[in-house]
């Protein structure tokens, strides 16, 4: 049963919503006032909140800025009611986290409508939020290579510690596997594990991200430090964080506190940081693009994870295991592979690491839909022959993959001419840059611009 929490003035509004709201199989409870309302939110656990902007003792959206940052662990939807509901009080309510603004008298079909989304929304966002804990507790390295079996030793002495961990690695050789793992056999395995690309954000919003945001005229958004609060917090690509952001997060890591955007009191966390970086930190620092001081506040446990191309021995485990993963998500569990095949996989260089023979097995199955036996026959062109080098006639069974070798060798040269641009290669190659990014991603090429 969903438990419903009424939060208004006006008693014959509270009996009313009771009533109907029981009737309808919720079980739900009042409060008259803004300070019973926030006493009864924090000692029982709801599924949506109806709150009255106009009470005798708070102003709702006031309330509602005081609910979100109480930072329960399932907190409730929240949807505000009023009987002089303006544009502007709407825009202000929906920037502060509610989930919808109902006008008075209440319609019952628009209330009860509104209210069953609010409650499928929590429950999506819910078991969305399980799922993440679970694929961070269940995280598994692949593979008998020396590499690997030294890195899983480290990982059992280090993991049960709060030291913090710096991950050195190649694009794609599984550096967040293991963050992921390092975190599933911590001592904080039942809390969040929280990841955040420090490249992909744009440096205008990344402060935002990091430690959230409060304040009037916007959105009430907890951080990744704060979401991240018992648990791990992975930074990925860290070497990609500018400085001014470098001086925050060395602040937030020496007091385990910070200050959100728009905010006047900090919070404080408790929070094991796991960085990683494909670049040289070293040279960074020596380059002035990167604080000592953060460097060695990070690197209390540095983890060298290998590429791909040194544990080649490992290949034949991964390619059955996204065989198997890959079998299942389209419908055909019983995938095998052929020798000759796998020895090819292994002789190849790849450069992409674990996420590119990923993508290549993943690839071959979308294109083979009928087969059942992977063959030498069935890969990609790439996999054949060390790049720069020319591709001989028998190299290539299928006409399709002599042109993608060709495609992708003329590709690689126009990039080359114009030391990575993709915007300038694409202008040289007469492409939409979109279309030529589709088509890098098709003939695994990575170009970091």
């Amino acid at each position: 049963m969903n438990h419903i929490l009424v939060i208004d003035d006006e008693a014959s509004i509270r009996t009313s919503l009771e009533s109907i709201l029981s009737d309808e199989q919720y079980h739900v409870a009042s409060a008259a006032t803004g300070a019973e309302g926030l006493a009864l939110l924090q000692d029982g656990t709801w599924d949506a909140v109806l709150l009255d902007i106009w009470l005798p003792d708070a102003d709702g959206l006031d309330l509602l800025a005081q609910f979100r940052a109480l930072n329960l662990s399932s907190p409730p939807e929240v949807i505000m009611i009023s009987g002089h509901g303006t544009i502007e009080s709407a825009v202000r309510a929906t920037k502060l986290g509610a989930f919808d603004f109902l006008e008075k008298p209440l319609s019952l079909d628009r209330t009860l409508l509104v209210l069953r989304n609010a409650i499928q929304a929590r429950q999506l966002r819910l078991e969305n939020q399980e799922f993440k804990r679970q694929l961070a507790t269940s995280a598994t390295l692949t593979g008998q290579s020396v590499p690997l079996k030294a890195l899983r030793q480290q990982i059992a002495l280090m993991a049960p510690t709060n030291g913090r961990v710096l991950i050195y690695g190649e694009s794609g050789a599984g550096k967040e596997l293991i963050a992921r793992t390092m975190h599933g056999e911590s001592l904080r395995k039942e809390h969040p594990f929280v990841e955040l690309n420090c490249a992909a954000i744009p440096e205008d919003f990344i402060e935002a991200e990091l430690f959230g945001q409060r304040g009037d005229g916007m959105q009430n958004k907890p951080g990744t430090f704060e979401r991240a609060h018992l648990g791990t917090l992975f930074l990925d690509e860290v070497g990609d964080m500018s400085l001014k952001t470098q001086a925050k997060v060395l602040r937030a890591l020496d007091e385990q506190r910070f200050t959100p955007v728009g905010a006047t009191s900090p919070i404080s966390v408790d929070v094991r940081v796991i960085a990683a970086t494909n670049k040289d930190l070293q040279e960074e620092i020596a380059r002035g693009n990167f604080r000592e001081d953060l460097f060695y506040r990070l690197n209390v446990i540095p983890f060298f994870v290998p590429p791909l191309r040194d544990r080649k021995e490992d290949i034949p485990l991964l390619v059955r295991e996204f065989l198997l993963e890959f079998g299942r998500q389209y419908g055909r569990p019983r995938m095998e592979i052929a020798d000759d095949a796998v020895a090819t996989l292994q002789h190849y260089h790849w450069p992409g690491n674990v996420r590119e023979l990923r993508n290549v097995i993943e690839r071959v199955l979308i294109l083979n839909p009928r087969v059942q036996r992977i063959e030498r026959k069935h890969l990609p062109v790439l996999v054949y022959r060390e790049p720069g080098k020319p591709g001989r006639t028998e190299d290539f069974p299928t006409l399709l993959q002599a042109r993608e070798a060709y495609e992708r060798d003329y590709i690689l040269k126009k990039l080359d001419d114009v030391h990575g641009n993709v915007s300038r290669a694409a202008e040289l190659l007469g492409l939409e840059r979109s279309h030529l990014y589709r088509k890098m991603k098709a003939l695994a090429i990575n170009i970091k611009e």
